[in-house]
């Protein structure tokens, strides 16, 4: 099999490092050769995340380069406007609608941009937008948008349900496990 390659992108403290371990468990279920990588761009103080994630029968490097990316999964859209250039031809993106002003925006010092799931539809680009932040709060909490938009996800690949499960089991504390359940239902429901 190929290489396959998927950007998880958002916000510090959007649970970007807990999605990326979700899908890794997945991909190492079914077998593949998986690597990820994190990087940080002062996502304490609410700025940029990314996580790559690269699976196949041999991975060699986890950096995904400009028109790699099979998927981008964006916690907040602006970030899957900024990340657009790494998506490869024919490849899809998840975004949340949610809006999370970036630190200029908040000085004042430039507006949000307007229309961004919009200007990404015209330019013919396959983007399934949804407000996982209302199916969090549906499942009983807000942090939970990172598994809703893992369940989206798990629409857009062939690995049995039952492996998706299993990984959020396995990286989910049991305290929150049934939110987290309820959230990856909710994202796995809208998805089909």
């Amino acid at each position: 099999m190929e290489t396959r390659s998927i950007m998880l992108v958002g916000v510090g403290g959007q649970g970007t490092l807990l999605a990326s371990r979700i899908l890794g468990n997945t991909l190492l279920a079914q077998g593949f050769d998986v690597k990820v990588s994190e990087v940080h761009g002062m996502s304490q103080r609410g700025g940029s995340v990314v996580t790559y994630i690269k699976y196949g029968d041999k991975v060699y490097s986890p950096v995904i380069e400009k028109g790699e990316a099979d998927i981008i999964v964006s916690f907040e859209q602006l970030e899957a406007a900024r990340w657009l250039p790494y998506l490869k031809k024919g490849g899809k993106i998840i975004t949340n609608t949610q809006q999370l002003e970036p630190m200029p925006v908040i000085t004042g010092a430039m507006d949000y941009p307007t229309d961004i799931i919009e200007k990404i539809k015209a330019k013919g680009i396959d983007i399934t937008a949804l407000d996982a932040l209302s199916l969090a709060n549906e499942a009983g909490s807000s942090r939970a948008v990172n598994v809703v938009l893992m369940g989206v996800m798990s629409t857009m690949m062939e690995f049995p349900a039952d492996s998706w499960k299993t990984a959020l089991e396995e990286c989910v504390p049991a305290k929150a496990l049934d939110i987290n359940r309820k959230a990856f239902a909710l994202g796995e429901s809208y998805g089909k």
